[in-house]
């Protein structure tokens, strides 16, 4: 699953930390020339526009027979070679790496980190971290507590059945060894979903916060939980996995003119198979993605900017305002201006 670092490699890391040889070339580390430069899209970077936003909120809840209460949820980046001395909570500690490397010490066991995996350090674990010298960690944080509670109403709507999923899951978190491994049941991105809720605020914020906490907790427990697990690194489903970054990068970047071609390059695949990707994952090709995204935004920026149509047109990559109309009008059935007026406008 991790595999245990040996004293002299451990040393050795502990050099390059120290600086003994951190003249060390990126590329006989392995790292990509992408990472190096910083191209490779990052799925989480509009969490480090305010980190500790969910941090501020009192999220509790019930589930099952427990009180969860969240002390901590946020993305923590660590400079090169930052070392976390060792210390242990009260609490149950989830962490995942979403960005470079580095070295965790459990129980006197040295593990290496990368990017994608997953381990949890539970009350009373003490742990130590090192970030890598020169491809330093982003981890994703959750802290929670799991208080016992009495009987609720039972029996009703499902109760009984979230009653028996709530113990199986605090059982297995309260039993799994605290040793990294891939985040193979996609645990990550309910950070960012998270997050997103907290931004947009809308119409439910509180119970999608507790359905992704839960999710969190769920999709962790299962990772030590299945049989295949032990002894064996699981591979990422590629084709799931470059689709989410594919439309990451056009979230992020779709407000200029993207190639087909720029976007393969992102995620390291050829044209031809990022196209196939689309059609597999999305049931939709990658042009049709693109418009899709770029007409979510605005008919957004129609509807909160005072600005006129011809310059939202131009933000967003159309050179000729005149070529917005009927790809808007296809997808909404009116003109933007007819939009904005549907929705009182002026």
């Amino acid at each position: 699953m991790s595999r245990i670092v040996s004293r002299a490699a451990s040393k050795a890391v502990s050099r390059a930390v120290s600086g003994e040889e951190g003249g060390e070339r990126n590329e006989e580390r392995g790292m990509p020339a992408e990472r190096r430069s910083g191209s490779v899209p990052f799925p989480y970077a509009r969490m480090e526009r305010k980190r500790d936003a969910l941090d501020r909120l009192d999220l509790r809840f019930r589930w099952g027979r427990y009180g969860i209460r969240v002390l901590r949820c946020h993305l923590a980046s660590f400079g090169p070679g930052h070392v976390i001395p060792a210390h242990k909570h009260s609490e149950f500690e989830f962490h995942f790496i979403v960005r470079g490397r580095g070295l965790v010490t459990i129980g006197g066991d040295v593990h290496e980190l990368q990017e994608g995996l997953f381990y949890l350090t539970g009350p009373d674990v003490v742990h130590e971290q090192v970030s890598d010298p020169e491809d330093p960690m982003f981890e994703l944080c959750l802290h929670c507590e799991f208080i016992p509670l009495g009987p609720g109403k039972a029996g009703a709507w499902g109760d009984e059945l979230e009653e028996r999923e709530a113990e199986e899951c605090i059982r297995l978190l309260r039993t799994m060894p605290a040793l990294p491994a891939l985040d193979r049941y996609h645990a990550m991105p309910c950070f960012l979903e998270a997050y997103r809720a907290w931004e947009e605020q809308s119409v439910g914020v509180y119970t999608t916060m507790k359905t992704t906490i839960l999710q969190i907790l769920l999709r962790a427990s299962r990772v030590h939980a299945s049989p295949e697990a032990a002894g064996n690194i699981p591979e990422r489903d590629m084709k799931d996995h470059r689709f989410r970054l594919a439309t990451q990068y056009i979230e992020d970047n779709g407000a200029r003119p993207l190639a087909l071609e720029e976007v393969a390059e992102r995620v390291h695949v050829s044209p031809r198979q990022l196209q196939r990707i689309f059609r597999s994952e999305g049931r939709t090709t990658f042009s049709e993605w693109v418009e899709h995204i770029r007409l979510q935004k605005i008919s957004s920026e129609l509807l909160e900017s005072e600005r006129s149509i011809e310059e939202i047109a131009l933000d967003y990559g159309y050179a000729n305002p005149n070529y917005l109309y009927p790809v808007f009008k296809n997808k909404y059935g009116m003109t933007p201006s007819a939009y904005r007026r549907l929705h009182g406008v002026r």
